[in-house]
């Protein structure tokens, strides 16, 4: 039976008082309890524990079983297991909303300057050591604001170029501020305010009673040193961040973690397993602690056929990621005998090619800048061709623009530069003096050089995409070689600006104001402009001085001190009208349907939710409230 008062599966509120239920936990807790392993789940939980109103009361146990690509994988289990200051949901009209994740209260001053926050009380890490505000202390003095740890702070979280402030007011109580209204702020907590340490995010929540032992402002040199050489790392600072193996929660077993889950054994390995955290604050409406699964097992796998061969022979539980449009109709047809269904939610994304407006080749650098290069780039590529071969026809042609249904959508701005038109193409190409052409019939650059652009990829979809693609460039005499890498090397060519083009889903394009980074270059088309930006100065390429960019960067700037809504999103609309009007990621199709293959004995699974980046992914289905039927 469905809980009632409904809203995106997740309660915001609170139990008045622990005599109103009598507490249940899994069974394997249970077991720990009577070894004398674990205090009771009483004494466990918080006082006031978050209630999760499930789809519908579940059942404890059994392992989830999934599949990942490899230790740079971590995305794909992050989004099972993240927790927010504040979380987005979406009711049963698909709207979108912020509810509360680990805290029992916030408020927000009338003019937008102060955000204060009350942690649950009683709220402890996965190894029973409470969470107090000394570890929001912590994250903000001895990591936020440790420049030997964070060369940079992000510009969404220092507006003006003015890092936000810090007051402690209890052991729960903390007060977040900013020289200037800030109306963004809650978005983009909702999207990045994990309790995992996460060094450039508002992450709030770091164990100080375990990490400062990697810390230079608790630790000696010697022990530092020590901790670097323990984790294979070559200085301590190493040891911090995303992908430190201290700090990580990927890859470290021993960190204290505020999620339904935490890892096990981890990567690298055939399984990568994650438990069950006994501490977990939430409880569903009928008192049982959550999660209700106690393990999820990620397994190794190489490339799509192999996996899609798991879910065929019913390996799979459960899973979103990697469950790709194009095999649509294969995933159809073996539900019986995979013991599935086939699900589906709206991607908030644009599948786009990306040229690096800051690449190292000059003559190709020049060309990038011409907005009559792009939108030839972009006109030369039959959609439809690419939507029907390639994505079943479930996508959509257009341009790298926010979705329907998103606040910032905008009809005339979806259709820019997508439509198909060579010869308009080969006009413009003409014109920019790239007249000449070799004997295949490719252009020549001003420099003499065949005009050949490297396209890297590393989603399965891309080879295809990109046949049509080369094919369609082929046709206006623009060679088109695509190059399949490793998620590894994919990071590394764009840290490096050492990348041509880069195909894959542009995304971000529900609520833009929660990360619009990724419009401002962060990551993308201007990954080195964007570093100059959000360093004021300090690294990075600085854009020319007439760069469209830099309008994209003030807009920015004025929505982020904007005294109201109304005045905030007037300026992020002229941000995302300039970035889409120059054309400087080319969008291809989106608005794709989010598969997924969800076992018949897998519970409380929703349909028609919005997969974002903003939204986290699988984590807007409130991953644990989901059950396996025992």
């Amino acid at each position: 039976m469905k809980a009632t008062n409904f809203l995106a599966a997740l309660a915001v509120g609170l139990l008045a008082s622990t005599s109103a239920f009598a507490f249940q936990e899994s069974p394997m807790l249970t077991e720990m309890v009577k070894k004398g392993e674990l205090p009771s789940v009483d004494e466990r939980l918080p006082e006031h524990p978050t209630v999760v109103n499930a789809v519908e009361v579940g059942q404890f146990g059994g392992t989830w079983h999934r599949a990942y690509k490899g230790p740079g994988d971590r995305w794909g289990p992050t989004k099972l297991m993240e927790e927010r200051v504040l979380k987005w949901s979406q009711d049963e009209e698909g709207q979108l909303g912020l509810t509360k994740g680990y805290i029992s209260d916030y408020k927000v001053s009338e003019d937008s300057r102060e955000y204060t926050f009350t942690l649950l009380k009683g709220l402890k890490w996965s190894d029973g050591v409470p969470v107090t505000t000394e570890d929001v202390k912590f994250w903000y003095d001895d990591v936020f604001l440790n420049t030997d740890i964070l060369s940079a702070i992000d510009q969404t979280l220092a507006p003006g170029g003015k890092p936000m402030k810090l007051e402690i007011i209890d052991e729960q109580t903390f007060k977040v501020s900013f020289d200037e209204p800030y109306v963004y702020f809650l978005d983009i907590l909702a999207k990045d305010s994990t309790g995992n340490p996460s060094l450039d995010r508002p992450s709030f929540l770091f164990p100080k009673h375990y990490l400062k032992q990697f810390n230079n402002h608790y630790a000696s040199e010697e022990e530092l040193a020590a901790a670097a050489k323990k984790f294979g790392v070559e200085k301590w600072s190493d040891m911090w961040g995303s992908k430190g193996p201290a700090t990580a929660w990927w890859q470290n077993p021993d960190l204290p973690v505020i999620t339904a889950w935490k890892i096990e054994k981890p990567a690298p390995g055939d399984v990568v397993t994650m438990v069950r955290n006994p501490y977990y604050w939430a409880v569903d409406q009928a008192g049982n602690q959550l999660p209700y699964i106690d393990r999820i097992a990620h397994k190794l796998f190489d490339n799509q056929e192999a996996f899609n061969l798991m879910i065929v022979q019913g390996q799979i539980d459960m899973q979103m990621r990697y469950v790709e449009p194009q095999d649509f109709t294969f995933y159809k047809e073996n539900e019986a005998k995979g013991d599935y269904k086939v699900r589906r939610w709206t991607q908030a994304q644009t599948w786009s090619l990306v040229p690096n407006l800051t690449v190292k080749d000059e003559g190709l650098r020049e060309l990038f800048a011409q907005a009559d290069f792009r939108e030839a780039l972009s006109i030369s590529i039959d959609r439809e061709t690419v939507n029907e071969l390639v994505f079943s026809g479930l996508a959509e042609a257009r341009s790298a623009s926010p979705v329907s249904g998103s606040p910032n959508f905008d009809a005339d701005l979806e259709t820019h530069w997508a439509e198909y038109d060579p010869d308009k193409a080969n006009e413009l190409l003409d014109g920019l003096g790239l007249d000449k052409r070799d004997g295949d019939g490719f252009r020549l650059r001003p420099d003499g050089k065949r005009l050949s652009i490297v396209v890297e990829m590393q989603h399965e979809n891309g080879p295809k995409t990109m046949e049509v693609v080369a094919d369609n460039y082929r046709d206006v005499g623009i060679e088109l070689l695509p190059r399949l890498i490793d998620r590894t090397q994919w990071d590394a060519s764009r840290d490096n600006n050492d990348f041509q083009m880069q195909w894959f889903p542009f995304d971000r394009l529900s609520v833009v104001a929660a990360d619009p980074r990724i419009m401002m270059g962060n990551d993308t088309y201007g990954h080195q402009y964007y570093i100059w930006y959000s360093t004021n100065g300090a690294s990075g390429m600085e854009p020319p001085a007439d760069h469209p960019i830099r309008k994209i960067f003030a807009d920015w700037d004025k929505a982020a001190s904007a005294g109201n809504r109304a005045d905030a999103d007037a300026a992020l609309n002229d941000l995302i009208k300039t970035f889409v009007t120059e054309g400087y990621v080319i969008g291809v199709v989106g608005e794709v349907p989010a598969i997924s293959v969800v076992k018949n004995d897998f519970m409380n699974f929703r349909d028609g939710l919005i997969e974002d980046d903003i939204t986290r992914g699988i984590g807007i289905g409130v991953t644990q409230q989901m059950w396996m039927k025992q």
